[in-house]
């Protein structure tokens, strides 16, 4: 159970953070800069840490919602991503944008939407197949 746990966490957790380092801090650094939102001395281990605790959280609701739903895995991990983007959005894009100075909201709310949606169309998927091949694997050697 724990490692299967840990399988969740890792399917979330690896995308998210190769993903946020090269989107925000390499393909659309330029970007970020000219909304003059970020610090100049990003803290890395703080993003990290975060993106672990909603790692950990992220697996406890596919793991209690989604792993044993009725359907296929692409219906499964759709419901997921649309879950999950829908609450990431809410707290990574919608708050930071109503709270920090920026100079523009409208281009944050873009970069960042379109950001949520590549990373749960990753994670949503790689959660649901690596879960699914963990219990196929469980069923084979019970």
């Amino acid at each position: 159970m724990i490692k299967r746990f840990s399988l969740g966490v890792l399917a979330y957790l690896v995308p998210t953070f190769a993903l946020g380092f090269v989107w925000h801090l390499i393909l659309f650094q330029r970007y970020y800069d000219e909304l003059a939102i970020y610090r100049k001395d990003i803290v890395i281990p703080l993003g990290f840490l975060s993106m672990l605790i909603q790692a950990i959280i992220f697996a406890w609701i596919y793991e209690k919602i989604f792993s044993r739903r009725s359907g296929t895995l692409l219906s499964r991990s759709l419901a997921y991503a649309a879950l999950g983007a829908g609450l990431s959005w809410s707290f990574t894009t919608l708050a930071v944008a109503a709270k920090n100075v920026m100079s523009s909201v409208p281009n944050y709310l873009v970069i960042e939407t379109a950001f949520t949606v590549v990373q749960w169309m990753m994670v949503g998927p790689l959660t649901t197949l690596v879960l699914a091949e963990t219990d196929r694997k469980q069923t084979l050697t019970a």
